[in-house]
């Protein structure tokens, strides 16, 4: 089940932000996150802030609920432009396309896209079909990302996925005559009772769709979820840290052959990054829309209500579904700066460290960690090995 939101100082009835914030907000860039919390089931691993109509939630008047937001956001913040919008989840193609549309042109109406905007969906590929892409294509949306997972029934199984070990590969060629050039597909690795040659077989399904973009993640335990459940009654085993790092190492090696280079070290493309997560793991601006939804405007960070129903009601009363914010310190920014910089291929420029943190930083080169020739150049980039350790790495140089 979702977990519970962070507390944080209250956020004015109208979302104001602190005086002055505002002013600058997406100078730099500017993305709109819409979060569609519906689920045809909630699959066993997920700690999402997702629901099910079994749960007694239903999709009927979410259009008009988000839109009711934007308006209320329009009020607060004025960018020049917005430049990427991702619909994520959830599954947001549970929703009708053209309640889709609706919103991504109420957000086109009220604050404008980019005319190069990148316009992503995430979808399962079961919740997808040939006439509802072109409807999406149509509607603008040039980017859809795919949940794989496997190809493995016996792992699609473990992780309570529904759709056929075929069907994602038929997705994206379903997408591709649609009309969408940027197709991804979510890759999780490590599922208790995968086999390394089921992990293999999703690698070249992924490779033989032809997709541009790979997202690859090890699978994570979260508390509350079925997954955990049956790990502590001692049904499952636990993840293997060796086994993911195996697991790592064999997308690496497969998804480079292809032609892909990792940007980000769970994320592989061929020349085209997600530049919405790219937003993200930049420090950029951003509004999130929807139960749930986090956004970001220059050190500002707030987080809506979760529970549809309660997001409703704030919105039905005219005021702000925001549930509480934190207004980060300089100090704060740099460290997460640092915490998602470094795990970007282009790393970070080393002259943003503290003394301690560059002392780090050259234990981290030392031990094969950090590259060589960037070191030099003034900036910290991964190695491989270092990808396998980012976190370790993030904590030396923080």
């Amino acid at each position: 089940m979702p977990g519970t939101l962070p507390e944080g100082e209250p956020i004015p009835r109208d979302g104001a932000l602190p005086d002055g914030v505002a002013d600058a907000a997406g100078e730099a860039g500017f993305g709109v996150y819409v979060h569609v919390p519906f689920c045809a089931s909630r699959c066993g691993y997920c700690d999402f802030n997702t629901y099910t109509a079994d749960e007694g939630v239903l999709s009927a008047g979410y259009a008009e609920q988000v839109l009711d937001e934007l308006a209320l956001a329009a009020k607060v913040v004025a960018p020049p432009r917005v430049d990427t919008v991702f619909f994520g989840g959830g599954t947001p193609t549970l929703l009708p396309p053209a309640e889709l549309a609706r919103i991504l042109d109420g957000i086109d109406r009220t604050w404008g896209l980019a005319g190069d905007a990148e316009v992503t969906t995430e979808a399962n590929p079961e919740s997808v079909d040939a006439a509802g892409l072109r409807q999406l294509r149509a509607a603008g949306f040039n980017r859809i990302s795919l949940g794989m997972q496997s190809v493995a029934p016996g792992v699609l199984a473990v992780l309570d996925r529904r759709h056929t070990p075929g069907r994602p590969a038929a997705a994206v060629a379903e997408a591709r005559a649609a009309g969408f050039e940027r197709v991804n597909l979510d890759l999780i690795y490590g599922t208790p009772g995968e086999r390394p040659e089921d992990f293999a077989a999703s690698l070249r399904t992924v490779i033989g769709s032809g997709v541009d973009h790979v997202s690859a993640y090890a699978l994570i335990v979260e508390d509350g979820t079925r997954l955990a459940a049956r790990m502590r009654r001692g049904e499952l085993p636990y993840p293997d840290d060796d086994v993911a790092a195996d697991r790592y190492l064999a997308a690496e090696q497969a998804l480079t052959e292809a032609g892909m280079t990792w940007y980000e070290v769970s994320n592989w493309s061929r020349d085209s990054p997600c530049r919405h997560n790219e937003l993200y793991w930049r420090g950029g601006d951003w509004w999130g829309l929807g139960p749930g939804a986090h956004s970001h405007v220059r050190g500002v960070r707030w987080w809506n209500v979760k529970h549809p129903h309660t997001y409703a009601a704030r919105l039905a009363d005219g005021a702000s579904p925001g549930h509480a914010r934190e207004v980060l310190t300089e100090e704060e920014r740099r460290f997460e700066d640092v915490l998602l910089r470094i795990r970007l291929a282009s790393g970070l420029p080393l002259a943003v460290l503290e003394p301690p943190a560059l002392e780090g930083a050259r234990r981290c080169l030392d031990d094969g960690l950090l590259e060589a020739g960037p070191f030099a150049e003034g900036r910290a980039v991964l190695t491989l090995r270092g990808r396998l350790l980012a976190d370790a790495v993030a904590r030396d140089l923080t």
